[in-house]
């Protein structure tokens, strides 16, 4: 069971990556909950997870997420990433839209994957967004002495 987990967990970067939303989409339960708690964003359903990740593949065509760590508990999964991709469409985020800048972003992230039974129930995205946000140039600039 547990050797399921990890590949379950697997799945949902490897089908983003390809951007292959119904392979995405499968391991989630009906009531799943996605949250990113650097943007504040909680969607729930398979759908609107689908939706909310559709977003970041709008912005960052070419984002790939690599697996550098899994850490399996009795019903979690803990996967350490390191997503990379160039900017080249508009980020729409809860401070309003950033344009495309064409900057390429690398980005540590760790994501918890709860399960209920061989179901995916919950997806904490903890992600690093003060640097994805200064690598595509969208803080302002530090006041100079």
């Amino acid at each position: 069971m547990g050797t399921d987990k990890v590949r379950l967990a697997k799945e949902g970067i490897e089908a983003f990556n390809a951007g292959d939303w119904e392979r995405f989409k499968a391991p989630l339960s009906s009531d799943a909950i996605y949250e990113e708690l650097a943007t504040q964003r909680k969607v729930q359903g398979p759908d609107q997870i689908v939706e909310a990740s559709k977003g970041w593949k709008e912005a960052f065509p070419d984002t790939k997420g690599t697996i550098t760590k899994v850490t399996e508990g009795t019903d979690t999964v803990v996967l350490e990433i390191t997503w990379q991709g160039t900017q080249t469409g508009d980020l729409v985020s809860p401070m309003g839209t950033i344009p495309a800048s064409q900057k390429r972003v690398t980005v540590q992230a760790v994501q918890l994957v709860r399960f209920k039974g061989d179901k995916v129930a919950e997806t904490r995205h903890f992600f690093d967004l003060m640097t994805l946000l200064e690598q595509i140039g969208a803080l302002p600039m530090p006041a100079r002495a």
